[in-house]
């Protein structure tokens, strides 16, 4: 079996593969300061609440936007695996070319969307991932990593307002049930869905006319629905695409 771990700013997603099924997946939250004996401890946990046998796990992969992070993953997986892990980067076979002016700034994450999206659906893509950043990926109908925007996240643009302002109380994520609020959460949460449905619609629209051409628009991410039910401008959903491009990641390069 195949463990691969996503490690953002925010959460870890972390799945486990038997071949190509998805068999469960779980999140755990980012903490720098975790040692590899905590994540072997949580990680184990969740192996085990599913029937799963640790010692069934043959290799491991990692897509890491937390620098700090690698070494740490990498000595759990070496310690209790016995397995050195792949890690999502400069010199590993991903099957596109990056046409980043400097191709080591594109972060693991994008990378490993780029290519689970060109492979189930073609291209040209357009990969929004709504994530700690709302990141647009761009990808040719070549199979080439054009590049991208990057906006804040949803949630880190509430807490910010939270944080930031004397009044504004936090909000959790529930769906406004109109666009004109009549209470201040009532408000927020409204801007926060319509206002970044509109964001969403306007970057695909301009990245599709910079392009020339149409181009497949796939949203991943923890709060897709909460965002993509109000834009018309998507045409799939796919939560699980950044566990899927890890193990197509994994299958080129074992």
């Amino acid at each position: 079996m195949l463990l691969v771990i996503d490690v953002g700013n925010s959460n870890n997603v972390i799945g486990l593969f038997s071949g190509e099924k998805l068999l469960t997946h779980w999140r755990i939250r980012t903490e720098w300061n975790r040692t590899s004996d905590e994540y072997w401890v949580l990680i184990k946990e969740f192996i085990l609440l599913n029937n799963v046998e640790t010692e069934t796990i043959d290799d491991i992969v990692i897509a890491c936007v937390v620098p700090p992070l690698v070494p740490i993953l990498q000595g759990m997986a070496r310690k209790y695996f016995s397995c050195e892990p792949l890690i999502v980067g400069p010199g590993v076979k991903t099957g596109i070319s990056i046409l980043y002016r400097n191709p080591s700034e594109v972060g693991a994450d994008r990378i490993v969307n780029s290519v689970a999206a060109f492979e189930k659906y073609g291209g040209p893509l357009i990969i929004v991932d709504f994530g700690t950043a709302t990141t647009f990926d761009v990808v040719s109908e070549k199979g080439e990593y054009l590049g991208g925007s990057i906006f804040p996240g949803v949630q880190i643009s509430l807490e910010a307002l939270f944080k930031n302002t004397a009044k504004l109380p936090r909000v959790d994520m529930t769906f406004p049930e109109k666009v004109i609020g009549k209470s201040t959460v009532e408000s927020l949460r409204s801007g926060a869905v319509y206002g970044f449905s509109g964001m969403v619609e306007a970057l695909v629209k301009q990245i599709k006319s910079e392009l020339g051409q149409n181009a497949h628009v796939v949203a991943t991410g923890g709060i897709i629905d909460w965002i993509t039910s109000e834009t018309s401008v998507i045409d799939t959903l796919d939560p699980f695409l950044t566990l899927n491009g890890l193990r197509i990641i994994y299958e080129k390069n074992k």
